[in-house]
């Protein structure tokens, strides 16, 4: 690993890609629904949309804010009011989201290899600085599947971008990127 900051450590520029994948799968799932669909229920016990975006931006937040120096788990979060939707538009919802990904990536940019060994806490528990960031990429990407999931289900039989590889266009896809089936 590099010893040089901010980014140039392999490990933190395969962090940094794989959290803006996250995000980008997030952003083409929601730009995929209405704002109605945006704070819809499927169920009383599951989240709508925007309830997982304010629980995801809340979350990094906390867990970004002061990363090596406080516990992931500020005193200042009301993590139960995360799971209360309060928001009054898409722009007031994208804009929370938007500040945690900021704080996150802040963050991650502000690291270096030297770092990766450090000790930070969450919650009181004690993680190195490579298990913090695998424990968060872990907890967006089950989050962010969430999102998808609501996302295609609240679409349904409407238009909806497919985000991977469309059902059934596998080989072509592979003829595609690979020049055979």
């Amino acid at each position: 690993m590099s010893d040089e900051p901010n980014g140039s450590c392999p490990f933190l520029k395969s962090v940094l890609r794989k959290f803006e994948g996250q995000k980008s799968l997030a952003e083409e799932a929601i730009r995929q629904l209405s704002n109605d669909n945006l704070q819809k229920q499927l169920h009383p016990v599951v989240n709508s949309v925007a309830v997982i975006m304010k629980h995801m931006a809340g979350n990094m937040l906390s867990r970004w804010t002061d990363f090596l120096t406080t516990d992931g788990e500020k005193e200042w979060r009301h993590r139960d009011q995360e799971f209360v939707d309060e928001f009054q538009s898409r722009e007031e919802m994208m804009k929370y989201w938007q500040s945690g990904w900021q704080c996150l990536f802040h963050a991650i940019e502000s690291l270096d290899s030297h770092d990766l060994e450090k000790i930070v806490t969450i919650r009181g528990e004690n993680h190195t600085v490579y298990d913090a960031i695998i424990r968060q990429l872990d907890h967006y990407g089950y989050h962010i599947g969430q999102i998808v999931l609501t996302a295609r289900l609240l679409v349904g039989d409407g238009p909806w971008q497919t985000l991977s590889i469309a059902r059934g266009e596998s080989n072509q896809y592979n003829a595609k990127n690979w020049g055979s089936e």
